[in-house]
């Protein structure tokens, strides 16, 4: 006789292509009852809503391509006109009620919301992955990446801003985008909420504390105090210091882009929203260098859109500088080199990728049922409390409590502006038994099972330093001419020598939380083994933690500056101020591409506020606010 279960999870596990699913033996009853309990939530109808492909209309206003944190954005305010027309194309598909389960987010990683990128071999990091080629999950979903990241909610530092003005991009200081930060901000801390000079209330995107916190969290907390930190807001007056994450989550649901930006837009008559619909390249006349449409295949087939006033490239950081050189814009001697007629020769597109690297691996093991263990949180009980609550552990985004933004001996204390975050876990690489974390990751099993096979399910917390502004930069170049062929990915990280400097001594500072007193309460100790490939050096030397950060380099998954923005006389901008790309009128970037450099933090709500911003430019240039020309 066959297993009903074993059916439910295998047509979960084709329908959904999550990895791992087959553990979630409780899934089916999960799932009955959030439909249950969370019925508006979940009804079908509250999604944006796919257009047919016989119903896309021959023109529009505006086409955005990219239906991500930018993208979405860009359609709810363009459509604030009812007048204008807009068209949101979307290479993937809808959200699932499984993907709104914080606890769940590693599950989404190779998985049919996943592009599955992977870069190509290098020598200088994420030697311990397989194939030495780090895996770089960006989202194929309405919502983009916001719907398979950890929600984390933070907007960076003041002199972020400050320095992209100071490069020449007039309008982008901090004083100038912290309106659209609160734009976009319903915040629902209340003592926060009250802070009006840096948050706001009542806007599309929930923004709240942890519904769940182990007795880990708060002990991070201390051990901040412990070393001389402050508690404090680090999205207000400053940034360094500890402080518990705050979350793009609904009552312990994601609130993906999607979810806050277009649900509630859905019926809007002048917004048409294409799924499944992967965009070829951008119309531009040779001769007057304007863009006028865009071609894209949907169901096998092959189709043009035109667009009467501008097309809006919001695909990401990868998928931006793709199709522009797809369509022309590049560097025109690689366009050459793959065949691609020069409409525009823009040296700087795939160029200065950043992304923030953590360090995996700096584990804590404890003696008591404090932490994230899988095999204790997954299960009926804590399913029911989710979806009947929306509390409990299933609330966790992957074990991410606190954050602390910390200064090295390379930065200056004095200047706010540390150099090193502190991503604290109350779980670690262990606590699913060896299964998700590992795959989505991309680890070696013999480098897994050589440092860590034997602490598997061991009550655990994690250390996770990131660098805030690599001086490292990588690159995109296409692999063909062919639209559907991924480009190479080279992310040149480590290569620059303070990187190196700056990171080891973020790991040395990590290592100095598991010896605070709150800390060693819980029986905290650092799991010593030698990392594989770095046995032949001293342990705990400056060249054994310069080998240790080149082994398990983890991506924080925030590519950015591809397309980056900039004034007229740097050859290398790709965008102007006003997010219009040099050479061709018509078409502007508005996602993470633009960055001219990363900012301090994670980068979901900083490319929020560049949707919001970059939404005003548009706005405000068509309803003739704005006359500047080129």
């Amino acid at each position: 006789m066959v297993d009903l279960t074993t059916v439910v999870v295998s047509s979960l596990k084709a329908a959904t292509g999550l990895v791992g699913i087959n553990k979630l033996w409780f899934i089916p009853t999960f799932l009955a009852a959030l439909a249950y309990y969370n019925y508006d939530l979940y009804d079908p109808e509250s999604r944006p809503i796919n257009i047919k492909t016989a119903e896309i209309l021959p023109e529009y206003d505006f086409i955005v391509i990219g239906g991500g944190s930018a993208g979405s954005v860009m359609a709810n305010r363009l459509t604030e006109t009812p007048e204008w027309k807009v068209l949101l194309l979307e290479a993937g598909g809808q959200e699932t009620e499984l993907t709104d389960v914080p606890a769940l987010s590693l599950y989404l990683h190779k998985s049919r919301f996943d592009w599955k990128y992977r870069t190509q071999p290098q020598s200088t990091a994420c030697q311990a992955m397989k194939d030495r080629r780090c895996c770089w999950t960006r989202g194929k979903v309405i919502g983009g990446s916001s719907v398979l990241n950890t929600m984390l909610y933070v907007r960076g530092n003041r002199r972020d801003y400050d320095n992209w003005a100071a490069m020449g991009n007039e309008g982008w200081s901090y004083d100038e985008v912290l309106p659209y930060f609160m734009k976009s901000e319903d915040q629902r801390n209340p003592y926060l909420a009250r802070n009006t000079k840096y948050h706001a209330t009542g806007g599309y995107l929930t923004v709240q504390d942890s519904p769940w916190n182990t007795p880990l969290g708060i002990a991070f907390l201390q051990a901040g105090e412990e070393m001389g930190y402050e508690i404090r807001d680090i999205n207000g007056e400053q940034q360094t210091g500890y402080a518990l994450y705050q979350f793009t989550m609904r009552r312990g649901y994601r609130c993906s882009t999607a979810k806050a930006f277009l649900n509630p837009i859905r019926l809007r008559r002048n917004l048409h929203v294409a799924l499944w619909t992967h965009v070829t390249k951008i119309l531009i006349d040779p001769t007057t260098k304007r863009a006028y449409g865009v071609e894209f295949v949907r169901e096998g087939i092959k189709k043009r859109v035109l667009a009467r006033r501008e097309v809006i490239l919001s695909a990401g950081a990868i998928n931006t500088p793709q199709l522009l050189m797809l369509s022309g814009i590049g560097p025109a001697d690689h366009l050459r080199s793959v065949g691609i007629p020069v409409i525009h020769d823009s040296p700087g597109v795939g160029q200065n990728l950043m992304d923030h690297i953590a360090v995996g691996g700096i584990i804590f093991l404890v003696d008591y049922p404090v932490s994230l263990v899988l095999q204790r949180i997954m299960n009926l009980n804590s399913a029911m409390r989710y979806a009947i609550t929306g509390d409990g552990p299933l609330t966790s985004s992957v074990g991410l409590e606190t954050v602390a933004f910390i200064t090295t001996k390379y930065g200056n204390v004095t200047d706010d502006w540390p150099d090193i975050e502190f991503m604290l876990t109350s779980t670690s690489t262990i606590s699913d038994g060896g299964t998700v974390a590992k795959r989505a990751h991309g680890l070696r099993q013999e480098f897994f099972d050589e440092y860590m096979g034997d602490i598997v399910n061991k009550d655990a917390f994690g250390v996770f330093p990131m660098i805030l502004r690599p001086k490292s930069r990588g690159y995109i170049k296409l692999r063909s001419n062919n639209p559907m062929q991924y480009p190479l990915l080279y992310h040149n990280y480590l290569t620059h020598p303070d990187d190196v400097r700056v990171l080891r001594e973020g790991v040395k500072a990590g290592l100095a939380i598991g010896e605070t007193a709150a800390m060693k309460r819980f029986g905290a100790r650092f799991h010593r083994r030698p990392v594989p490939g770095c046995k032949n050096l001293p342990l705990f030397t400056d060249e054994y933690w310069e080998c240790f950060i080149r082994q398990y380099t983890m991506t924080i998954y925030h590519m950015s500056g591809t397309a980056k923005m900039g004034p007229a006389s740097d050859p290398m901008a790709v965008v102007d101020p006003k997010l219009r790309v040099y050479g061709v009128q018509g078409l502007r970037v508005i996602d993470a591409s633009v960055m001219p450099q990363i900012t301090s933090g994670n980068i979901n709500a900083p490319v929020i506020m560049i949707g919001e911003k970059g939404a005003d430019l548009v706005i405000n240039y068509w309803k003739g606010y704005d006359t500047s020309k080129r």
